[in-house]
């Protein structure tokens, strides 16, 4: 089944972050997984305010787990925690 790798973000470093989204990009990618939402206009209903707001879409929620953990991952993180302030779930989806 489907999952969705959501992230909410509020950028602290830009030239940093930059770093991150250089590498994370490719990581994504190599365990499957693409950006259905990056960035775009949003609407803040409930819950804190993050500017960036991030949707990628894995074919297995194992997947994105797998992703999140590898080592391509945690280096492209490296430059994002320091960077950021984040929130980010993997939710199963229903199709």
């Amino acid at each position: 089944m489907p999952a969705l790798w959501i992230a909410h973000v509020t950028v602290t470093d830009e030239e940093a972050y930059g770093r991150y989204a250089k590498l994370a990009g490719p990581a994504i990618e190599k365990h499957g997984g693409y950006f259905i939402a990056r960035a775009a206009r949003y609407v803040q209903l409930e819950g804190k305010e993050r500017p960036r707001n991030v949707v990628a879409k894995f074919p297995t929620l194992e997947a994105a787990e797998t992703c999140y953990h590898s080592p391509e991952y945690q280096e492209a993180l490296s430059h994002a925690r320091d960077a950021s302030e984040r929130e980010l779930i993997v939710v199963e989806t229903s199709e």
